[in-house]
């Protein structure tokens, strides 16, 4: 364990402002900052940071915590490494510590690079005649090959596994890797047998993963790495390693890796894809810190279509100017790179298409123009997407072409275009309202799963939520709230929080939000940190703390007057009579 007095020094020496702004513009609003969250697209600010608790809270995704919570999420570290990296930024050195899931994880990082390695040198071998000949097949040349680092898994049930403990990597470390599995009778065996292998990088150069080929027809495709301690797959890029060092700021979007290789051995150095089934937020952060424009380079089939309208959606509110590649004759980039060239292939970039563009090209396809109804059609979609999405100049300029499409007059459809921006502003004002009116008390209580939100337990949740916010405002009330039993909370996180709020003061420890990161799961530190959010600005009175704990007095079971002293039991009788005939002396 790192010493808890490390830890408050490590917070103190943070200035959070200045580390949430090295990853998202921040601007001052009153005693906060706000901007646009980091980890999910959205148009308007809802990320908002909190000097005087040292604590960020994001309204519309729920991320929140402190700096070391920040360093966790927004460089996909544990907590012991996010410590360091703080550490590093604050010039301390680190105490020493038992860091066992540390150690895992790079040792899971050494174990993927010596596979690697093992791959490569198995492609260059004796049986790797049919995987050299399936690259070649590919099209790719021997310094493409070294440059990705790809590779052969053997025909074998047991040569990867079987060499990795060779070179001194134990059962556990192959699993927790995902490069080896179990069987039923408790056998090691290796993932990937008889495919060619693409090893997976993060920014940084570390062999995070592996995505396996077969070279036939058999199913699956692919098998990729699970996702382990090093490797999360929604916030990973494929190749963007590599594309990084480019000194271009238009980066191409593919939809798989093989895409990418090609793209890099034809000269295109920013090509890259995300990992996973579909584009996240996460992997559209990272991109948003290497590009300034993003061509959507997807398959030309239905599901390629179906991703790139998932990627505008996600890229609409990054502030990345965003275009879309369209495809003649080919399937996807490789074919036509090797059937048209990369110079032809590099006309195409250059005459992509905006995302307005686009999207009232398909809304063409989809009509027939020379029929009235398909004009009439064509000009509902394109007038809704332009009074959706577009600026006044370019409705002003998209109008012109529809009247010159279609042989409306363009005055016809100006006062078209003109209704339905009235009609998607009154949309918009009623969903605002809307959100408001889920603004009140009920909307900011959390409930267990299986709680159904009756008054009363609605009530109790919400006391529990300001006894928290009150505690960690204003610890000096503290003792006030000794009595109660941190079990029969009815939001078991909040038990969690107030267990360890109480364990600290006993022991005259503080308990500030950032001193509970180390001991509380990310849920309950964004639960925590939403409440603080919630209550910025708020001080709280010793009255206000015992209504909160009177209100939880009701949820939780009175103490049994056997287990009572004699002293306890004649006070608690008291406080019965007291109730039940408010005007008769306590005493009496």
């Amino acid at each position: 364990m790192i010493p808890q007095d490390y830890i408050d020094e490590l917070i103190a020496r943070t200035d959070i402002e200045e580390l949430v702004g090295s990853y998202t513009v921040l601007k001052r609003s009153g005693r906060t900052y706000k901007g646009l969250c980091p980890f999910h697209s959205e148009k308007t600010p809802s990320f908002f940071v909190y000097p005087e608790t040292q604590s960020f809270y994001c309204f519309g995704c729920g991320a929140g915590g402190t700096a070391i919570t920040f360093a966790q999420k927004i460089n996909n570290l544990d907590y012991v490494e996010a410590v360091k990296f703080l550490a590093g930024r604050a010039g301390m050195k680190m105490p020493d510590e038992d860091d066992a899931q540390g150690r895992m994880r790079s040792r899971i990082l050494s174990l993927n690079r010596e596979a690697a390695r093992f791959y490569y040198s198995c492609l260059n071998g004796p049986g790797g005649k049919e995987a050299r000949a399936y690259w070649r097949g590919r099209g790719l040349s021997d310094a493409t090959i070294r440059r990705f680092g790809l590779g052969y898994a053997p025909d074998s049930f047991g040569d990867t596994f079987r060499h990795l403990k060779a070179k001194g990597f134990t059962e556990d470390e192959l699993l927790a890797s995902g490069i080896a599995k179990k069987s039923e009778k408790g056998n090691l065996y290796d993932v990937f047998r008889n495919r060619v292998m693409i090893p997976i990088f993060d920014v940084r150069g570390n062999v995070i993963a592996f995505g396996g080929r077969n070279m036939g027809d058999e199913k699956p495709k692919y098998i990729n790495s699970p996702e382990t301690l090093v490797y999360k797959k929604s916030r990973t890029v494929f190749a963007l390693n590599v594309a990084k060092k480019s000194t271009s700021r238009r980066y191409l979007l593919c939809e798989g890796y093989l895409d990418v290789i090609s793209l890099h051995q034809a000269g295109f150095d920013t090509a890259v894809a995300g990992c996973g089934t579909a584009l996240t937020a996460e992997q559209v952060r990272l991109l948003r810190d290497y590009a300034d424009e993003v061509v959507l380079c997807y398959d030309s089939d239905e599901a390629g279509q179906k991703a790139t309208a998932r990627a505008m959606q996600l890229f609409e509110p990054s502030g990345i100017k965003i275009t879309v590649l369209s495809i003649p004759g080919a399937k996807d980039p490789d074919e036509f790179i090797k059937t048209r060239g990369a110079e032809r292939f590099a006309q195409l970039l250059d005459g992509a298409d905006n995302t307005i563009e686009y999207q009232m090209a398909r809304a063409r396809r989809q009509y027939d123009l020379t029929t009235p109804d398909g004009q009439v059609s064509y000009l509902k979609t394109c007038i809704a997407l332009l009074a959706q999405q577009a600026t006044p100049t370019e409705r002003d300029v998209y109008a012109g072409r529809l009247a010159q499409e279609t042989g409306v007059s363009r005055a016809a459809i100006d006062a078209q275009l003109e209704g339905a921006v009235r009609t998607a502003g009154r949309r918009r004002q009623r969903q605002d309202q809307r959100d408001l009116l889920k603004e009140g008390i009920a909307a900011t209580v959390q409930l267990p799963r299986g709680v159904a939100a009756t008054g009363k337990a609605l009530g109790a949740a919400y006391a529990e939520q300001q006894l928290l916010a009150a505690l960690l405002t204003q610890p000096q009330l503290a003792q006030q709230a000794s009595s109660l039993d941190p079990s029969a909370f009815l939001v078991p996180e909040l038990g969690q929080a107030f267990g360890l709020v109480m364990q600290r003061w006993k022991a005259g420890q503080p308990f500030e939000l950032a001193t509970l990161s180390g001991d509380l799961p990310e849920s309950g530190m964004a639960l925590l940190s939403r409440i603080l959010a919630q209550n910025h600005g708020i001080t709280f009175t010793p009255q206000d703390l015992q209504l909160y704990i009177d209100r939880l007095a009701q949820q939780q079971p009175a103490a049994p007057a056997a287990e009572m002293n004699p002293d306890e039991l004649a006070g608690y009788l008291a406080r019965l009579r007291q109730k039940k005939h408010p005007t008769e002396p306590a005493g009496g």
